[in-house]
């Protein structure tokens, strides 16, 4: 197998050749449409259409990039933020991305903690978010003059089956249902307990409370995370499970009504938001490789992606066909953003899959993570797959401000896909998270200059994922100067032992 199957987006000598493989692959057009449009070159402020401000809730929102909520295995073991997690927010504000979407993922309660170095909120951290808060805001305001047109949110979060908050001791889930393939995957025995009814509820109390704490600490809004496997997302999914939060999707969605109730009679004029993996998948995991390795010390080899083995309707993956799991089917999807606009909920973040457990639907990369497989398809068809859900999502609900997800694969050509989707009124705003990592001062560049900084851009590498699947912060080890010199850069070189096959 070629070590690169699909072609290298820094491998185009120049946007018509880009364009010329997006067409071969179906996804533009003659006419320039399709999936996704590609214009010729970067247009600059005032005339880009990433340059047009927005506005929603009554609120101006100056231009339409948006920085997604990180999660930087960088806290303290008490839920605090270290100087690395002040770094990082600092950058969000120096990006002149005028939305910021929950800057972190910050969890609601101790157990509800993805890795133990999360961020929490509690009355104990409250100083350590404002002051987050506040070098975001100061660093802004430095660059970029005004603060008055940038809306900032704080993601809030319970990680629910892929909860880790205690050092040393690995995954502690805290699952709804009992899933026939991720617990198989994830070693958990047929008799796991699932969260009871007044565990949700202590946990719906949490949220509220969270809420309450944002608003004090001045924060525009809190996104209700339901993506990528995480709590929120999980419910979505929980047909099997019996009760009131379970079954029908007016109980799958029992949780988001409660807690969207608690937090209007609570925190009053906190704006809220949603961030939904609009469709996810099967799971997926490495082909094995061909090649035997005999000696215990050579890297494991990863091959493509293949869906796990299922037979028979699959009805655990939330926007999937249960008849065929690997297609999406967003009808479901649709009736859930019903539900957002019934309870006027108008900010609304979409997303794919889980990071977990098939990763290329949800952040297409060249270079998988560590404990992830080759890509099964071009990246771009990943891109293209998430792309054309947002789109449909803001036909369908033109009144919501819809942020979309994907994008950083792009590299070189995001500027000009991303300002054709926009021009075209595909999404509102374009969402970028990896590649603020190594790069976070794109949408300045792009809006200023209408050129790009090569060198720094994103291209997949992986490494702010496999770095905290080894316990290090998340951070972009190849490209920032600040993680590539550092000791946690040998580290995770000298653990890395998986190579591509």
């Amino acid at each position: 197998m070629s070590r690169d199957p699909y072609p290298k987006i820094g491998g185009f000598r120049d946007v018509q050749a880009f364009k010329a493989h997006l067409r071969h692959l179906g996804l533009l057009d003659e006419e320039g449409g399709g999936v996704l449009p590609c214009d010729d070159g970067i247009l600059t402020a005032p005339e880009s259409p990433l340059a047009r401000p927005l506005e929603v809730h009554g609120r101006r929102i100056g231009n339409r990039f948006t920085v997604q909520p990180m999660e930087g295995w960088d806290g303290t073991l008490e839920g605090m933020p270290s100087e690395n997690t002040l770094r990082r927010w600092r950058h969000f504000g120096l990006s002149g991305a005028k939305l910021i979407w929950g800057g972190e993922a910050v969890a609601v309660r101790p157990d509800a903690r993805a890795n133990p170095n999360q961020l929490l909120i509690r009355e104990e951290t409250l100083g350590g978010l404002e002051q987050l808060r506040e070098a975001l805001l100061s660093t802004h305001r430095e660059h970029h003059g005004t603060t008055d047109d940038l809306l900032l949110g704080l993601q809030l979060t319970h990680s629910g089956r892929f909860s880790r908050p205690t050092l040393g001791q690995g995954l502690q889930p805290r699952i709804l249902y009992l899933h026939p393939l991720l617990d198989r995957r994830f070693g958990l025995p047929e008799d796991y307990p699932v969260l009871t009814d007044g565990e949700i509820e202590e946990i719906i109390a949490d949220f509220v409370l969270a809420a309450v704490r944002a608003r004090k600490l001045g924060f525009d809004f809190i996104d209700l995370k339901h993506c990528h496997g995480y709590l929120g997302h999980e419910f979505l999914s929980a047909v099997d499970r019996p009760g009131p939060y379970g079954g029908s999707l007016e109980n799958r969605t029992r949780f988001l009504r409660e807690v969207v109730a608690g937090v209007r009679a609570e925190a009053p004029g906190l704006l809220i938001g949603v961030r939904v993996s609009l469709f996810d998948l099967l799971p997926f995991h490495p082909r094995p490789s061909e090649e035997s390795d005999a000696a215990r010390d050579r890297p494991r080899k990863l091959g493509p992606g293949v869906p796990d083995d299922w037979e028979g309707r699959y009805p655990y993956a939330f926007g999937a066909d249960p008849s065929h799991p690997t297609w999406p089917d967003l009808t479901e999807a649709f009736q859930f953003l019903q539900v957002l606009r019934d309870l006027g909920i108008r900010l609304l973040n979409v997303t794919a899959g889980s990071p977990y457990y098939n990763p290329h639907i949800q952040r297409p990369a060249l270079y998988p993570p560590s404990d992830g497989y080759q890509p099964p398809e071009d990246p771009l068809l990943g891109v293209a797959r998430q792309v054309a859900a947002t789109a449909e999502a803001k036909r369908r609900f033109p009144e919501m401000l819809v942020v979309g997800t994907a994008y950083s694969y792009l590299q070189e050509y995001l500027p000009h896909v991303a300002q054709a989707l926009v021009r075209r009124g595909d999404v509102d705003s374009v969402g970028l998270g990896r590649m603020v990592l190594s790069y976070p001062e794109l949408p300045t560049d792009v809006l200023s200059t209408g050129r790009l900084q090569k060198k720094r851009l994103c291209r997949t590498f992986s490494d702010c994922t496999t770095a905290p699947r080894k316990g290090l912060p998340s951070g972009c080890y190849p490209l920032d100067p600040h993680y590539k010199r550092s000791a946690d850069a040998e580290t995770l070189k000298a653990g890395r032992r998986v190579v591509r096959a």
